[in-house]
């Protein structure tokens, strides 16, 4: 089974300075933190924001692609957490109705969801197993643990 996601923020982390991707269950407080490159982080700052870039993006181009072919991206899913990396799939249909799944990095596949508005979701077992899950109250209340503070808006990502 899967579990419905939504962007809860971006945040970076203060030891190694990489941004982290704060995805939150929109039926609970648990919360799983991916860890991406800092140009994946952009592109998805960039479409949380609204800010359109003078020439299109890497995730721009596949978005237009999609459009003009006729394909939709049905959801995407953060299918695995192996040897500490997350896998995910993004589900589309042609325009005949046949049924594509296609290998993605989950930033790349995040970033493509916000621009196409399909939803986002975790396989309940990458939600469980990873020890980095935690609800929303324990990020907050825990002090002296490997979490940085949130940064706010999306917007406020340095890059």
């Amino acid at each position: 089974m899967d579990v419905e996601v939504k962007i809860r923020g971006l945040m970076m982390d203060p030891n190694s300075g990489t941004p982290i991707i704060i995805l939150k269950d929109v039926n609970s407080e648990m919360m799983l933190p991916i860890w991406v490159g800092a140009y994946e982080a952009n592109a998805i700052a960039l479409e949380i924001e609204k800010i359109a870039p003078q020439r299109p993006t890497t995730h721009d181009l596949l978005r237009n692609l999609l459009l003009e072919l006729g394909a939709t991206v049905r959801r995407i899913v953060i299918t695995e957490l192996r040897d500490n990396t997350f896998f995910a799939v993004i589900e589309m249909v042609k325009g005949g109705g046949e049924k594509v799944t296609l290998d993605s990095r989950p930033s790349d596949a995040i970033a493509l969801a916000l621009r196409v508005d399909s939803p986002i979701f975790v396989n309940e077992a990458v939600m469980s197993s990873s020890h980095a899950a935690r609800s929303e109250e324990g990020i907050e209340a825990e002090e002296n643990d490997e979490w940085p503070d949130l940064i706010g808006d999306a917007g406020d990502l340095p890059m």
